[in-house]
Formats: structure tokens, sequence, C-alpha cells
């Protein structure tokens, strides 16, 4: 599916951890699509909620290595961008993660992640994990399954007639 049909209908956009992991660490697979997927967010004012889940995935690696460039590259996107919300998790967030869990068997981020979609009330939830397809609350968009859009082509200049 086009990134421009997938995202269509969608004004509010629950973002997993792995999308920006592959755009901010520019993984060859992933880099390119996100990286559009990305910009059309931006181009059609499109938000983004993700959770504190992300914050916590995308900072261990690099204070793990020591990495302070990287973690501030991470921080800077998740913390300044004004298409990046990350709401504070709730009472609600958290009784919804856990019947998420029990429901569907999900790991307790992915319940974490789903739960503030769902909560923010997202039109959609971007992954490459395909075990969240499962989910029937909200359209799982898995980034194995998009496509990047055509260029628009240049209209014809006709010229009108005398």
């Amino acid at each position: 599916m086009k990134i421009a049909e997938a995202l269509s209908h969608v004004q509010l956009l629950g973002v997993d951890t792995s999308p920006f992991i592959y755009y901010i660490e520019d993984y060859p697979t992933y880099a390119e699509i996100v990286g559009e997927l990305f910009k059309f967010v931006e181009t059609h004012d499109i938000a983004i909620v993700t959770s504190i889940v992300t914050v916590t995935e995308t900072l261990t690696k690099p204070f793990k290595s020591g990495d302070q460039d990287l973690a501030d590259l991470y921080q800077g996107i998740l913390q300044t961008s004004a298409y990046v919300d990350i709401p504070p998790a709730t009472d609600q967030t958290g009784e919804l993660a856990a019947r998420l869990r029990a429901q569907y068997s999900l790991r307790t981020p992915d319940a974490l992640q789903l739960a503030t979609a769902l909560e923010y009330q997202c039109d959609a939830f971007l992954t490459n994990d395909h075990t969240l397809r499962r989910v029937q609350e909200i359209p799982i968009l898995l980034l194995d399954e998009l496509e990047i859009d055509p260029p628009p082509q240049p209209a014809d200049q006709e010229t009108p007639s005398p």
C-alpha cells in the first residue's frame, strides 16, 4: 500500500519505537520508507503520538555505548518536533495496557504503546511488529507493507487556443 493511501484518513498517528530508530540511525532497509513517511506526515499536518516507552527504548543504546550525540539526536526529535507528542501515561493508560496484554498476550512495552495510541484516539498505529496485527481496536500499519508514492507528474502545460 502506498504511503498516501495508508495515511489518507489519518490525522493522528500512533508510532512505535522502531520507525524512529530506523529513521534516526539510517537503517538501510527502512530509512527511505520511514523518511518519506515522516515527510508525508509533516507536509500533511498529521500529528504523531508515541509513549514514554519510545523514549526509554531509543535512549538505551546511546546511553549504554556513551554516544551522547545519538542520544541528543533522539531527544531533539522526540522532544522538540512540532509533530511528535509524548503524552503522560495515566492510570487509564496502565489499565488499558493491562487489558490489551490480557486479551492479546502482548509484551508490556507493546501494550503501553498501543494503549497510549488508543487513549489519545489515534487513527492508526505505525509499527513493524507483525505480531501487533492481531490487535483489533486500531488499524495497524506495517512498514513492510508500505511503499513510497511515485513522484508527482508535472501537469501538461497546454497553451490556450486563440
